[in-house]
């Protein structure tokens, strides 16, 4: 049945393939996968995995494939986050007895233990590096943009998951099932009373979460200590990312491998191996090449978290083991002890006086302040390490904020009326709503952001010298913006695209604002006078007139008119 169904669903599979060669991956405790060798006579063998759901009774919303397949396809067609392909996904249980997807067979390492043992120091190091690397371009996916806007809310999604695992963990333990483990109940308890604030955010640190980032769950390049997919995201969905963080970093905090000698020590009791880099170098990576800020804030909430959603995770493991579903095979049975184990790893991180220094160490170019705002240890905004990176001001960052706010209390609960208001018979005329959240606007300070620093001291002196032609009430300072760069503005930019509505509001909206530009550049006082004050003020609007007879001139390639001496 594997077979018909493989020839027919699987582009370039052998066929006719006489037989199927199936064997099954050790790794892993939760979706059984395969190795599927199949070759058409005289042919060379292809190879494809196949990941199905166990067999057997399962929790409610466990063993997602179907989410797995949706998030795999629309991260190989729209992202260069790698990924293997996928080419099928069977929800018809009669076909195998479960649903199922196929993929493509990547060649490429694998490895399973965190300490990497047998791989040279210089060569842990990059692997370790490449991983945050990774996260960071996993988490800076567009999820809107790749069709991934519905799979999943973005906030609250500590609370959501704590409720989920806590739920879990009462399915598979207790009645007739696996004891439960008090200090496990308190855990969920205490998690509950210190969800961090920013989790309820549904703004910057939000998008799209693995679930379960880790090193082993990566393949790397046969030769190259590069990431070429990223498996197993059966638990993915949107939320607070920084959980995918803090889940990544488990080896530092405790060794999670299913075996019956195991002593559970994480690096920072075993000491860590040659070439893997210190925790707060991992972390100041990941932060440099996500621009986000310093975790320190709540680093011994996600740790706990992790911990926790990993016995809830184990103790499904030992439960499935119990009943003789356990895809992982006899290692399953040491799932409770672990379980246990990493509970009371909770309570000891939670009960340290400090886990994470406030402030990474001299010379790693991340924030040092918690997402509210941003620290740099330069004065601007680049990194001079030579990796091409930028991190955000704290200036930034508490525009960034107000904006996101702002857009949320005022503009987007007004989008429909002015968008009915541009559709109708009255759409040449300022809606009487525009002007008022222009004055909301100037009042919180987010007006002429998009004035560059030099422009802006050009202005200040014409303003400066005669204030005659400034209207009572304008501040020069709100005139000319909040001295952003370039980039900085950016980083603006891209929370008030989000509304056709918002750059207008702000006096940010385009054609005004190069048309500003060129006056604050080049404009003479008198024109800046007429022109330029009352743009800045948003009392008047401005055009942008480029045109040439038969040609479509809105296209700056098209033109036609020369100059020539």
């Amino acid at each position: 049945a594997l077979l018909r169904y493989a020839a027919a669903h699987v582009p370039g599979f052998p066929a006719p393939a006489p037989s199927l060669a199936l064997t099954q991956f050790g790794h892993g405790q939760s979706n059984p996968t395969y190795c599927i060798q199949a070759a058409a006579p005289g042919g060379e063998a292809r190879r494809y995995v196949l990941r199905k759901k166990p067999a057997g009774a399962i929790l409610q919303s466990a063993h997602a494939v179907e989410r797995e397949f949706q998030v795999l396809k629309a991260l190989g067609a729209y992202t260069d986050v790698p990924v293997p392909k996928v080419f099928c996904l069977c929800t018809d249980a009669s076909v195998i007895g479960t649903p199922f997807y196929i993929m493509e067979y990547l060649e490429g390492a694998l490895y399973l233990n965190n300490k990497l043992t047998g791989v040279t120091p210089e060569k842990r190091r990059n692997i370790y590096l490449a991983a945050a690397k990774t996260l960071a371009a996993v988490h800076k996916i567009d999820a809107t943009a790749v069709g991934l806007h519905k799979y999943g809310r973005r906030d609250n999604y500590c609370k959501r998951q704590v409720e989920r695992w806590g739920k879990q963990y009462l399915h598979s333990t207790g009645e007739g099932k696996p004891a439960r483990y008090q200090k496990m109940l308190d855990l969920i308890g205490w998690l509950k009373e210190n969800i961090p604030e920013e989790d309820s955010s549904t703004g910057l640190g939000t998008g799209l979460v693995h679930g379960d980032y880790r090193v082993d769950n990566l393949v790397f390049h046969p030769t190259e200590d590069r990431v070429i997919g990223v498996l197993d995201w059966e638990l993915s969905t949107l939320g607070n990312q920084m959980c995918d963080v803090a889940y990544s970093c488990m080896p530092y905090i405790i060794d999670a491998t299913l075996s019956e000698n195991s002593s559970y020590g994480g690096f920072e009791h075993s000491g860590i191996p040659d070439g893997i880099p210190q925790l707060e170098e991992y972390l100041a990576v990941y932060c440099s090449m996500s621009a986000r800020p310093w975790p320190a804030a709540n680093w011994k909430f996600y740790i706990a978290f992790s911990l926790f959603r990993g016995a809830s995770i184990y103790a499904g493991v030992y439960h499935r083991w119990t009943m003789g579903n356990a895809s992982g095979g006899e290692r399953a049975r040491f799932a409770g002890k672990a379980a246990n184990v990493m509970v009371d790893c909770a309570w000891d991180y939670i009960n340290r006086e400090n886990v994470l220094r406030a402030h990474p160490a001299t010379g790693m170019h991340v924030s040092k302040a918690p997402r509210q705002g941003f620290h740099v240890e330069q004065e601007d905004s680049t990194l001079t390490n030579g990796q091409g990176k930028f991190v955000p001001s704290e200036k930034v960052m508490q525009l960034r904020q107000k904006i996101m706010k702002f857009m949320k209390d005022h503009i987007y609960p007004k989008e429909d009326e002015l968008y009915k208001h541009a559709q109708s018979t009255s759409r040449w005329t300022i809606h009487p709503e525009e002007e008022n959240l222009k004055a909301l606007a100037k009042e919180e300070g987010l007006w002429n952001l998009f004035i560059p620093l030099d422009s802006a001291a050009r202005a200040r002196k014409l303003l400066l010298e005669d204030q005659s032609h400034v209207s009572a009430g304008s501040s020069n300072d709100l005139l000319l913006g909040a001295g952003l760069t370039n980039l900085e503005y950016g980083y603006l930019c891209e929370i008030m695209g989000r509304s056709v509505w918002a750059p207008q509001i702000f006096n940010c909206g385009a054609p005004d604002t190069g048309n500003m530009e060129v006056l604050l550049r080049y404009g003479t006082k008198e024109q800046q006078k007429q022109w330029l004050v009352p743009l800045l003020e948003g009392k008047i609007r401005s055009g942008f007139a480029m045109t040439e007879p038969q040609v479509a001139s809105s296209d700056a390639t098209n033109i036609e008119c020369a100059v020539s001496r």
